[in-house]
């Protein structure tokens, strides 16, 4: 309500995974015209998904489990300030990074946390990948995947840091429940800035994905027969009632019409791969994920580990790490938000997560 009061709001839409966050709520889709707002877009830029369906025998799950932990404790790394000690090589660190002066800065920082996940809801897992029908270049059945969920790292928190509060200070004018959604005119410097510093990090965003995943099936030996990716926490120049706008999804996923997009539910619900059906309501946009369905730190006051473990059994998933504040009772029922929007997205196929991790207990969220 309070981003569609802006002056530069032309139509906004809520996804069924909504909940509060800060300037733009999670799972809010708001279009603006030829004016950018950094926390409508989100503190982790271009966060992401990334699915990679591998020929390793589903039996493995079981069989070789020791084997895949060791692989995922070996190739990724998690939490706030997370790097390898050795950087990965990727040609995004090739990439102009002096389009602006912060991230000219950030590119050694960027260059260290390649291939690595913050804390918060990232994670990386194994899972049983089913499709029913052909479709994404596969036979139905079912294969063992690896399914990624992290952003733009501490380079991106630092970019929508120092933009917010630029825009604040461009805007003295805002009442203070709207002084989190102050923009920047993409006719200004300080606009296309931040346009070239979020392009940047959707780039940067994409390589750390394409990085897990490339060590992860090295370390293997597997072969990889799919892999798809959609991204959100970022803005789209988009032509919508008959005018280009600038469409900003925090926490929302792209749905135009054939477009592919990944929806995670928790670590102990499936995650669905669907195809988008193009809904001008919803701004061709669909829910990034189940949805909160309470703060972190109530979470850490309502839960202990010996609560969620017979659920996390029941789902048949192996917890290598993660935050009792991540535990599935914190989360919406996915498939009741996959029904909310059967008028958004078609499902594809499913991800039932069974070796699972996120970063361990403690770690400060950076969502």
């Amino acid at each position: 309500h309070n981003a569609c009061r802006l002056p530069v709001a032309v139509a906004g839409a809520l996804m069924p995974d909504a909940h509060v966050g800060y300037g733009l709520p999670i799972g809010g889709v708001l279009a603006t015209r030829n004016t950018v707002i950094p926390y409508a877009v989100g503190v982790d830029i271009a966060c992401r998904m990334k699915l990679t369906i591998t020929d390793i025998p589903v039996k493995s799950l079981e069989s070789e489990k020791l084997h895949l932990i060791h692989c995922l404790n070996e190739e990724t790394r998690f939490g706030v300030g997370a790097q390898f000690r050795k950087p990965h090589d990727h040609e995004v660190m090739d990439l102009d990074w002096s389009v602006t002066p912060l991230t000219a800065r950030l590119k050694e920082k960027a260059r260290k946390q390649l291939g690595t996940s913050g804390s918060g809801n990232h994670f990386v897992e194994y899972g049983l990948f089913q499709i029913d029908r052909p479709d994404l270049g596969l036979q139905p059945g079912q294969y063992l995947a690896i399914l990624s969920h992290s952003g733009s790292r501490g380079s991106g928190a630092e970019v929508a840091a120092h933009y917010s509060r630029l825009a604040r200070d461009l805007h003295p004018e805002l009442p203070k429940e709207l002084s989190a959604l102050a923009w920047l005119d993409l006719d200004k410097e300080e606009g296309q800035e931040y346009w070239a510093a979020m392009e940047l990090m959707g780039h940067y965003a994409a390589a750390n994905h394409a990085v897990i995943h490339r060590e992860l099936v090295k370390a293997l030996k597997t072969r990889v027969l799919a892999q798809l990716e959609n991204h959100h926490n970022f803005a789209w120049k988009e032509n919508h009632r008959g005018e280009e706008l600038i469409v900003h999804r925090k926490g929302a996923t792209p749905a135009g019409e054939g477009v592919l997009g990944i929806i995670p539910g928790s670590m102990a619900t499936p995650a669905f791969v669907v195809r988008g059906k193009g809904k001008k309501e919803s701004l061709n946009s669909a829910s990034h994920g189940a949805g909160r369905v309470m703060s972190r730190t109530k979470a850490n006051e309502s839960f202990r580990w010996k609560d969620v473990r017979p659920r996390l059994e029941a789902a048949g998933v192996t917890l290598v790490s993660a935050g009792i504040d991540e535990n599935p009772f914190v989360y919406k029922d996915i498939r009741e938000v996959m029904q909310a929007q059967q008028d958004l997205v078609e499902i594809v196929a499913q991800f039932d997560p069974k070796i699972v991790k996120m970063a361990p207990e403690g770690e400060k969220a950076e969502d």
